[in-house]
Order: C-alpha cells, then structure tokens, then sequence
C-alpha cells in the first residue's frame, strides 16, 4: 500500500516542486521527465480533490495559487528528506561509494569547487558528486532543505541551524571600465564611490549582500543601474562603461588593468557550511574534513 502511495504522489511532488521554481508547466513536465498532457491532468486532478484549482492560467504560464503554493511547499520539504534519506541509505550500504551534494556560488565553480572535487577523489574514486549551483540564499534554502549536503558561500551565515569553517579568504576589488576618473590609481576609498552608478548581482547573492554593507559604512547607499546574475556579466557590462563594481579579484594584483585595490582593503570569507550537528563517518563528513584540511 505505501509503496502504490510513493508510485503515484512522488512524481506529482517533483511537479509542484517544479512549479514553485518556474510556472511554467512544459518545463515542468520536461524537468520530470513526464509528457506535459499527463502533468496538466494531474493538476486538475490535484483541484477536484482539494476542491479548489492548484494553478491558474496567466497568459502563457500558469500561476500556483494559495492552496498549489501550500502544496508545493510541502512537496519541496518531502522531497528534500527523502532525497537526503536516500543518500544516507546508499552510504550506509557501501561507504566509499556514497554521494555527496554540493551546493556553490557560481564564481567558485572555476577553481577552487574543481580542486576540492579532484583532490576527494583521488582517495575516494568511488565517491560521485551532485553539484549544485546558484545564489548565496538559493543554496543555503536547499542546505536547509536536505537537497544538497554542503554548501560553499561568501560571506558565512549568522545562523544557529548551520556550522561553518572558512576555507578561502578573497581580496575584493573595485572594476572600474577604460577611462574611468579613476583609472590607474593604486587605491580607492569606497567613500569615493558615492556618485557612481553600480552594477550589481541580484538581492540574494553574497557579493550584493557585501556591497550593500561597504557602502553603509562608508555613509551612502549605492546607486545601482544594472543587476545581474553572473559575475562576468556584471563585468562585461562595467567594461561597457555602464557602472563601476565591487568583485573578487580575477586574478593576482597588477593582471587585470580594471581593478583597482580597496582603501583599507576588503576581502570576504568563502566558507564550507553543513546543517549543525556531527556528520560523523558519512562520505559527507570525510569530504568536509577534505575540504577543510
């Protein structure tokens, strides 16, 4: 009985998690791996049962409502324990080839997520990884979640639902376009900023999160003409001479003509961070050991 109950309702639970991240019921479907007829009868089957419709239509998407929201809401917290369990099951049948979800800002994709990944394997060849990537608060939602294991952010999180230790610190830089007014200066105060326009990553991301905090401190709130969601995009578009941005280094001092050293100089804290409490002697815990050592 309870296995005939799983068959039917966790591919349903997969769509309205779905849904609650894009409503957009094709995607959806294709996200499932389900046909897009079969998602839309499940849904109005999902309505006649509760008594009231899940989504609505809303031009070329649909719209979850407040009783689908619920629902997606609980779909998402059921699939996250159950693919958390399911993960600790493996571990615990054979060790050495459990899997562990990582989840990581995307800048950290380049260098250092390869690094740590390599590094594991190379004594545990077994061992497969899930890599997840997205914003500062996107990722730790799912850490929260139990869809991902860890999690690499910047700056670390005040929060007693979650341990950390930094692994990394980074130099913060001012990336200014050609021509700038203050091209080829060795340093700026960020008090100096004030009448620049900004371009910035989008609420959520780490780097908006310390932007907005060095501005405060130096007394004024940044002026911000353009978000975005991809550090080279925020870069691209200061070269194109739309904004000045506050960014990790790309690369040693001196390399990158466009970046200029802060005044004092600012760096942030890119930490490993799992859910408080020991992860013992999981697969999990052996890479955070890794990671950290």
């Amino acid at each position: 009985m309870i296995d005939a109950v799983m068959d039917e309702w966790a591919p349903k639970l997969a769509v309205l998690r779905a849904l609650s991240r894009d409503e957009h019921v094709t995607r959806a479907a294709e996200a499932v791996g389900v046909p897009q007829p079969t998602v839309s009868r499940w849904l109005a089957a999902m309505g006649e049962e509760l008594g009231a419709p899940v989504v609505v239509r809303s031009g070329r998407r649909v719209r979850l409502t407040r009783a689908g929201r619920l629902l997606a809401s609980a779909a998402d917290r059921a699939l996250g324990v159950m693919e958390a369990g399911h993960r600790a099951a493996v571990e615990e049948v054979d060790p050495s080839r459990g899997v562990v979800a990582l989840g990581f800002l995307h800048l950290l994709g380049r260098s250092l997520v390869p690094e740590l990944v390599r590094g594991f394997r190379e004594s545990h060849p077994g061992v497969r990884f899930r890599l997840v990537q997205g914003s500062r608060q996107s990722v730790l939602g799912q850490l929260s979640r139990g869809e991902v294991d860890l999690a690499l952010v910047a700056p670390p999180p005040v929060d007693g639902r979650y341990s950390f230790a930094v692994v990394r610190e980074e130099e913060l830089v001012l990336v200014v376009p050609p021509g700038h007014r203050l091209a080829g200066r060795d340093a700026v105060r960020v008090a100096e900023l004030a009448a620049e326009d900004f371009v910035v990553l989008e609420r959520g991301y780490g780097m908006r999160q310390i932007t907005d905090e060095l501005c405060a401190a130096a007394g004024f709130v940044p002026r911000v003409a353009f978000e975005g969601q991809e550090t080279e995009t925020v870069r691209g578009l200061v070269a194109a001479g739309l904004g000045v941005a506050l960014l990790p280094r790309a690369g040693v001092a001196g390399a990158h003509p466009g970046e200029l050293s802060l005044s004092p100089r600012a760096g942030r804290e890119v930490a490993l961070v799992w859910l408080a409490g020991d992860l013992g002697a999981s697969v999990v815990g052996a890479f955070r050991d890794h990671a950290l050592g």
